[in-house]
This record gives C-alpha cells, structure tokens and sequence, in this order.
C-alpha cells in the first residue's frame, strides 16, 4: 500500500465516525484479494458495553438478496424450472405470473409486502412473522405492470424464493444457504438471523441521532431470502476475497449473479440476482444497501479495478455516503459536487407521472440542486448547464410537450403531467379496497384533513395529509415495519358526476394504483 494511498484511507477512516455518528461501525476495503481497511468503532451493544469488533454479528438486511439469489443458482442452475411453484402459491393473481427469473430481477410487478402492510394497518411495530407474510402474498389479485416491463424493488421476490427453495428441496433456507454459499466462500460466522428481535451475540440496533440521543430499535419481523442474513466484517472480507479470487471463472457464482440481465424488450436492466449495477466515479460497479430499523450496511464491488468496500453501521446514517467516500480515497477520485452557481429551474412544482399515478414533487434544495419526491425516498439532483437535473437513477429535463422524467433503471420515461389549482379539501369519508378488503379513513379534525389504513392487520395512526393540487393529496408514512418507510402515498380522489367524491386510487412507488370506493 503507498503512503498516499494509506494517507486517503486513513483520513477517511478518521472521518467515518464523526460524519455518520452512532453507536457504532465496521468498514473494510480489499483489493486483489488484500485487506486494506479492516476497522471497527463503538459498541455493538452500548447499554451491555459489548465492542463492536470485526467478528460482531451485523444484520446485513437486503445485502442477504444476493445470497439468496445465490443459493438459487448453486441449487437450480436453470431457475426456469421453478417457475410453477411460484403461480402455486398465489391462488388468487389475475393475468399472467412472474416467473422466477422476474422476480430475481426484481421486475416481477408485485407490490412490495412491506407497503402493503401499511395499508392492511400495521402498527409500526407489530409482529410481522409468517403467517402475515403468507396470507398478504397469497391475498395478490393483480400486478402492478406486467411482469419484465419494468423495475421495481419488491422484497416479497426473495421471500418466495427462498419458501419455494425450502419447499422444492425439504431443506431449509438456512441449511441451503450454508451449503451451497456461505462454507465455499469462507463465511463461517454467518447465519440466518431471521427473528429480528435478537442477534445471538446480543448487537443491537439502534434509531435516533446524534443530537437527539440513541435508543435500542425495536424489531418484532420475521426475514427470511429478503433480509435475514446475520454476518461479520470479517465474514464480507471473506465474501469479497472468494469474489476476486474466482474472477477468471465465468461460471463462478459471482460471475453469475452480475452476469447482464435485460427487460422483456431487450433493454438494459440495471437490477438482478439481487445486485444493483451502477456506474461510480465513471466506474462499473455491483452491489447493494440494506436497511431496518437501527440497521444501514453496503457493499460496493469494482470488478475491473477488482476493488470492494463494505460498511456496516448498527444505527441509520447513510452507509451507502459512506462506502462512496471510503471508495473515493481508495481509487484516489474526488466525490462530483454539484455547480452551486446553476439557478434554479422554471419546472419546480408539482405533477402526476401518468403511467403509475403517482404525484411528482420537484422543489428547491442546496445551491445546484432540486429535490424530487416521487419514489421510495426523496432524491437530490443535481443541475447540469444545459438546464437537466439527474442523479443515479433519475433525469429530469424540459422536452417536447413539458417536463419529461427518465429513469432508465425502471425502464420508464415519461412526460409530467402538471398539477394545477389548490387542492380541494371536501375529500374526507372512508374507502375501501376490495382487493385488499382493507379501508382507508380520511377525516376532517377541526378543519385540518388526516388520514390512516385498516386491515387485518390493525389499525395505522392517523397522519396529517399535505395538500398537493386538485384532487391529489399526500399521506406520509414516516415509519413503517420496515425502518425505511414506503414513500408518500399519493391519493388521488375520484368524483361521480355531481361533483361528489366517489373514490380514491392509493400508491407508492413501493405498490401503486390500488383503487378504493366510498363506503362512509
């Protein structure tokens, strides 16, 4: 390693802990099989005072879709043939089904279990075990867009294939996943950790901040493929060297699983076997996030500079901020910063995106850039000279007809439509879903509109709805099962031809276009 390079790693190992403050931390960086970085900070459990050490179990959360994906290939090398297990366990799906293939890719058109809990009333803190799981997928009716036609992360892909792997083979998923991935690549303290209530060496996650003050996270769901994964720093060090050193081996696993994947019409697809693909400092690059509640981990892989970084943070700071800057001083490129001097566009506002429904919301951020409110989380773009806004998976530029929106990865490109005029507040009454036999109440409390989900589940909070325009207003969903919530529901309220509000179509990014009808 040469002085300038210990130099940069040693200054951004210096920064971690202060820039993404918490109880605690884990980072490595490898290249050509040689472990640069190997550090730990903190507590894996502060109230206990155990050391968060490398060899600390970590919840690695959706890191665990690769693995799944994985122990698919090494159990079926042609997945195709699984195909009828997955229409078998959705009784009611109207249309055509997924194939196995679809889901790996995350192009499979199911709305995500986690949203749809939410609309089924969750508490946010509510068991969530199989039973739930099996009866919210078996409840499917129909998809979101046809199966390979676009992208959409979706957990409830590597929940099935991991109970289609238990049932076809009478193993189970963490037997499977030991056998066929974790004892060949060297990982012999991992473990299927799916009882998020306790990890076996008592590490614990946790919420809050900095200048708030931590707490323990409380956990009560059962993961299995889409999450479940128990694993050490020194166990992703050893991922990351099985990596590189079966590099030359086109049929390796890792081979396989970054192999390219295509939609149905043969574009590119930027998502598959559980691994994103990216582009990074003008590099190509595999990997994947994860997060729960009190949990933040990713990896980053660069094949071709055979490089990896991992970062694992037992609270909710960015973990993927900080695998980009630890990769920046490893590849010795500077982080792109956006021009500050660009002035803000004249497309700031609201609009609908038309084929999903959903509203779209650009204002203002940081000098250079907007916000954009639309898929699972808010993104910042930033302005370009020629009057474009893009980040990693979005573009947002003025075309024919109005404001165009690109995001290549979901294989979609569309033109805004523009919201216009207040929004009309005579929209409370309760609705109902009958594909989700499920209610949504909206309430007028004092003048001041509210709104909140029921189902088999429970009974959501009541949350303060934002006016958007017209008929179009905003649910928050600031917390849910899953740490990381849904997105803003947009609710878009149909009127009969009095003028009376006679529904309401509900939808996230997560799971969009669920139509309900006035009850109350």
């Amino acid at each position: 390693m040469t002085d300038s390079l210990s130099q940069r790693l040693d200054r951004a190992l210096q920064t971690l802990p202060r820039k993404f403050p918490g109880p605690g931390g884990a980072v490595a960086v490898v290249r050509a099989g040689e472990v640069l970085v190997r550090h730990a900070w903190g507590w894996s459990n502060a109230e206990r005072r155990i050391p968060f050490t490398p060899s600390s179990l970590f919840r690695m959360c959706s890191i665990t879709k690769q693995f799944t994906c994985a122990t698919l290939l090494e159990s079926f090398p042609d997945p195709t043939v699984l195909d009828g297990d997955v229409r078998a366990r959705l009784p009611n799906l109207e249309g055509p089904t997924p194939d196995v293939l679809r889901l790996c890719h995350n192009q499979s058109g199911f709305r995500d279990y986690w949203a749809v809990a939410m609309l089924h009333g969750a508490p946010v803190e509510s068991p969530f075990g199989d039973r739930e799981a099996a009866q919210v997928i078996a409840g499917t009716r129909t998809l979101q867009f046809r199966p390979g036609t676009r992208y959409s992360y979706c957990n409830q892909n590597f929940r099935l294939l991991s109970d289609i792997l238990e049932a076809r083979t009478g193993r189970s998923f963490a037997e499977l996943l030991r056998e066929r991935v974790l004892a060949p690549a060297g990982m012999a303290g991992t473990v299927l950790a799916a009882d998020t209530r306790a990890l076996p060496d008592g590490g614990e996650g946790y919420e809050g901040t900095q200048a708030g003050g931590f707490r323990a996270a409380e956990n009560r769901i059962l993961w299995t493929g889409d999450a479940g994964l128990g694993a050490t720093l020194d166990d992703m060090i050893a991922w990351e060297r099985h990596i590189d050193a079966t590099r030359d081996d086109a049929g390796s696993i890792y081979a396989r699983l970054s192999a390219p994947v295509t939609f149905a019409g043969g574009a590119p697809a930027n998502y598959g076997f559980g691994l994103g693909r990216s582009q990074e400092f003008g590099l190509e690059a595999t990997g994947h996030g994860g997060a729960l509640r009190g949990w933040r981990s990713h990896r980053l892989h660069f094949a071709g500079e055979r490089l990896s970084v991992v970062v694992l943070f037992n609270h909710l700071s960015d973990a993927s901020a900080a695998a980009l800057d630890l990769a920046a001083a490893a590849l010795g490129r500077d982080r792109p910063k956006p021009d500050a001097t660009l002035p803000a566009p004249a497309w700031l506002g609201a609009y609908v995106e038309p084929e999903t429904g959903l509203s779209v919301r650009i204002d203002g951020a940081d000098p250079g850039q907007v916000r954009l409110r639309f898929g699972h989380g808010a993104e910042r773009l930033d302005l370009q000279a020629d009057g474009t806004a893009g980040g990693g998976r979005t573009r947002l530029r003025a075309g024919e007809g109005g404001l165009w929106m690109d995001r290549p990865q979901e294989n979609s490109s569309a033109r805004l439509v523009p919201v216009a005029g207040s929004a009309a507040n005579d929209v409370a009454g309760r609705f109902r879903s009958p594909e989700l036999d499920a209610e949504l109440r909206v309430v007028d409390a004092g003048g001041v509109l509210y709104g909140g989900f029921s189902g088999f589940l429970g009974q959501g909070r009541m949350e303060l709805l934002e006016p958007i325009g017209g008929d179009l207003w905003a649910l928050p969903c600031w917390r849910a099962l899953d740490h990381t919530p849904p997105g803003d529901w947009t609710l878009a309220f149909r009127r009969d031809a009095g003028g009376r509000v006679d529904g309401v179509t509900v939808g996230c990014w997560l799971a969009r276009g669920l139509d309900y009808s006035r009850v109350g």
